[in-house]
């Protein structure tokens, strides 16, 4: 599978409301070293918040449009596109996604509010 497949396709999976409050599969995506800083301005420095903060989150559907992939190193990648959300608007997403004994997991994710076009 072609990498931009791979990580579009983990990337979809993280915003679905069964993975997002699954908590061993949620363990699985990300990274035990994963920084989040958020489009609400909140960072989150520990997975073990993350994903319990998840398990709380109130699911609102999201969708993903200008998908790209540009890779930094030999098992390192960087991901952007622009997340729209229901109801609460858009932002722009950035994940950096690290190869870890065959398996790729998300390493730090940002989300930014995007103005208004």
């Amino acid at each position: 599978m072609e990498l931009e497949q791979l990580l579009f396709g983990l990337e979809e999976e993280l915003l679905e409301g069964a993975t997002r409050s699954d908590a061993v599969r949620l363990s699985q995506l990300l990274a035990d070293d994963f920084v989040e800083f958020g489009a609400s301005g909140n960072v989150w420095g520990c997975k073990d918040e993350v994903i319990a903060g998840l398990q709380e989150e109130v699911f609102s559907v999201r969708r993903m449009s200008g998908f790209a992939v540009k890779v930094l190193g030999e098992g390192v990648a960087l991901v952007t596109y622009r997340c729209h959300r229901e109801g609460v608007g858009d932002s722009l997403r950035s994940s950096v996604w690290r190869e870890e004994k065959g398996r790729w997991r998300m390493v730090f994710h940002q989300g930014t509010p995007a103005a208004v076009v």
